[in-house]
């Protein structure tokens, strides 16, 4: 591969197939860890000391921030500073230590984002006591489970959440001991929890039993500080064990690169935390905040006021998903289109020209100053008006959203790429980079990187254009999958972690994610099928919202449940004398299920996939793949096994029709 202007580095030559192993290609770093990769300094040891020195460094400035709801409305940001939630953490940190819980034992932390989640993570920290998270979206089984896998002694639990953890002491009161709410607890709640031998607490009860003077353990740069369950598409969930200095270590690494490449956070910058506290990408991006003494506001809970209660932090970092950035877009377009023909125009010209520039290599804020306080100020007051940094992970971020944000938004925007096993990001796009856009970008700086060769799927890592599985090792990786070492001998090969994705290297050193290795299966004519990527490309197809696409190897072509986009289908329906009446019956009806696959292939074709990868018949779902029926992971993959289960009499349904309708 001919690096351009790489922003890569080769560390080892690439390696030609043996009879048992595929061919791999070489090794590379980021440029700014090309001598060697970031380690954790010898003077720490445990994410407390980020908290314990931001507290006595700024100890009346505000930390942790949420708006309070009144009878009939909902009020400002009342904060609590740096200093009122250290003490706090200590003294819930020493009620925990009353409560018999040691250095080493197991914490649950069931909720939604708020002050309570991070204050029982830094009580955690204090007492080296491991926290596992419970998933907000996930229901009482998974988090019986988790408490029984991970073996739980006590459990931190939103108000509301109370009944559901109550709902499984039976299964698993020999582990879960201690209860505490982040807010009330009814008498009613406590005496059910005793007589399952379980003492529960509201959160100022938990607190008298805590003091300010007490001894905290040593820490060590070994000790665990989570174990992260992930959903998984398949299987029951995994338990991800990260060590306090891979957690540290991704932590530095953050602020190394922002400081290098754009501007790293301080005291001034304010973040909004809404994505979920139990996924390892918002945790990681507040106590990188914490470590630089910065103020965190949380959203309400409510995705109806998610945009309200932006307008009312005004926060300058902003990390979302696709989803959140697609939303924002879209918003933004229909005032737009809705302005009249010359602010429309004036639009275009303005964007056309700042586009020009960025191509050009100049940075975001220096590409069109006039434009941006001319035409897109308002389109920056949509974020509150503060916003420098946008980052956006989980999934790739559509081009076209990526490009309009990066010219309207008067941000810096990065796309990342990691996993909980790689505590979070291991690929950053570079601010202000503009030819890194639609990648992931280059690996962070704990971190080296190189492709595997995937023959079935024609993908080689030793070719011009090199392609393959994206490979892992260095500082920031996860330990193992606890009790399941089988699972971790499997992704865990010869040092090197096994990610499952695949990955292109770009001609200027940054990785394109293109594929996933798993979601693969051989027709019955013995052709490979890499059905992620059919997927992504149906899904160009403007007038549906979700695609599932099915084979096996004893059928000779592909089938698909579809979600149509509902407005799209009803506009099919008036043109075409059908009733709108009934969404259901409407997809029930053969000429809009025909319309609907006649325009995925047309799709498919503008998109050049093969003939044995065209959909011979699909299902109209009117309702959205969704959590409550177990067909999606809470960051919106799709769980193929639970979708076929769901769907099984359907499939049959459609083979069996398009067979009937073969000549």
């Amino acid at each position: 591969m001919r690096m351009e202007e790489a922003y890569i580095v080769k560390v080892e030559e690439g390696k030609e197939a043996t009879h048992d192993k595929p061919s791999a290609g070489p090794v590379y770093r980021c440029i700014y860890a090309k001598d060697s990769l970031l380690h954790l300094p010898p003077h720490l040891d445990s994410p407390w000391q980020f908290f314990r020195d931001s507290a006595s460094k700024y100890p009346s400035k505000a930390m942790l921030g949420r708006r309070q709801k009144s009878e009939s409305e909902v009020d400002p940001y009342k904060w609590l500073t740096y200093q009122e939630a250290y003490e706090t953490a200590i003294r819930i940190g020493s009620a925990m230590s009353s409560r018999g819980v040691n250095p080493g034992d197991h914490c649950g932390i069931y909720g939604i984002n708020c002050p309570e989640w991070i204050i029982t993570m830094e009580a955690c920290n204090s007492h080296s006591v491991t926290y596992v998270p419970l998933y907000d979206t996930l229901g009482p089984n998974a988090v019986e489970f988790i408490i029984n896998h991970a073996q739980v002694s006590i459990a931190f639990v939103q108000e509301n959440k109370i009944p559901s953890i109550l709902s499984c002491l039976g299964q698993c009161s020999s582990n879960l001991k201690t209860i505490v709410s982040f807010g009330n607890v009814s008498t009613a709640q406590k005496k059910e929890a005793k007589e399952h031998g379980t003492s529960c607490f509201s959160w100022e009860e938990f607190l008298q039993l805590g003091n300010l003077d007490c001894d905290l353990p040593p820490k060590k740069k070994t000790d665990i500080c989570t174990i992260m369950y992930t959903s998984g598409t398949t299987g029951e969930p995994k338990g991800v064990i990260l060590k306090n200095e891979a957690f540290m270590a991704e932590v530095l690494s953050i602020d190394q690169i922002l400081h290098l490449t754009d501007k790293a956070a301080s005291e001034d910058d304010v973040y909004f935390s809404f994505l979920p506290l139990a996924h390892v990408y918002d945790q990681i991006m507040e106590t990188y905040c914490i470590y630089r003494g910065a103020s965190i506001g949380f959203w309400q809970g409510d995705v109806r006021y998610l945009m309200e209660d932006v307008q009312v932090l005004k926060p300058t970092i902003f990390c979302g998903v696709p989803r959140v950035f697609d939303r924002v877009y879209a918003g933004i377009n229909s005032k737009i289109s809705s302005g009249g023909a010359l602010r429309s125009a004036l639009f275009q010209y303005a964007y056309n020209y700042k586009l020009g520039y960025l191509e050009k290599g100049l940075p975001q804020d220096k590409a069109a100053p006039f434009f941006d306080r001319l035409v897109f100020d308002k389109i920056k007051q949509g974020l509150g008006g503060r916003v420098r940094l946008l980052l956006s992970g989980a999934a790739p971020l559509p081009r076209h959203i990526e490009e309009f944000l990066r010219i309207t938004s008067g941000a810096t925007l990065a796309q990342g790429y990691g996993l909980t096993e790689s505590c979070g990001g291991c690929f950053t796009a570079l601010g202000n980079v503009f030819s890194m856009m639609g990648t992931v970008g280059v690996p962070m700086t704990t971190i080296e990187a190189r492709l595997e060769s995937v023959p079935e799927m024609g993908y080689d890592a030793l070719s011009g254009e090199p392609r393959g599985e994206i490979c892992l090792r260095g500082t920031t990786l996860f330990s193992g999958y606890h009790k399941r070492e089988d699972l971790t001998e499997e992704v865990m090969v010869d040092g090197w972690f096994h990610t499952g994705d695949i990955g292109e290297w770009q001609p200027n050193g940054a990785m394109k994610i293109i594929d996933r290795k798993k979601n693969i299966f051989k027709l019955s004519q013995g052709e490979y099928v890499s059905v992620e990527n059919i997927e992504n490309k149906y899904l160009r197809c403007p007038l549906i919202t979700s695609i599932w696409v099915y084979g096996n190897s004893f059928e000779s072509f592909l089938v698909a449940v579809v979600v149509p986009d509902r407005k799209a289908l009803e506009d099919w329906a008036v043109k075409h004398n059908s009733s709108t009446d009934d969404f259901k019956s409407l997809c029930e009806n053969l000429k809009a299920r025909k319309y609907i696959l006649d325009e995925l292939n047309s799709t498919g074709q503008k998109h050049q996939l093969r003939g044995f990868e065209m959909l011979k018949a699909i299902h109209l779902e009117p309702a959205p793949f969704d959590m409550e029926r177990d067909l999606i992971t809470p960051t919106f993959k799709l769980k193929r096994p639970q979708l076929l289960k769901y769907y099984k009499d359907c499939i049959e349904e459609l083979y069996k029709e398009a067979k009937g309708t073969k000549v």
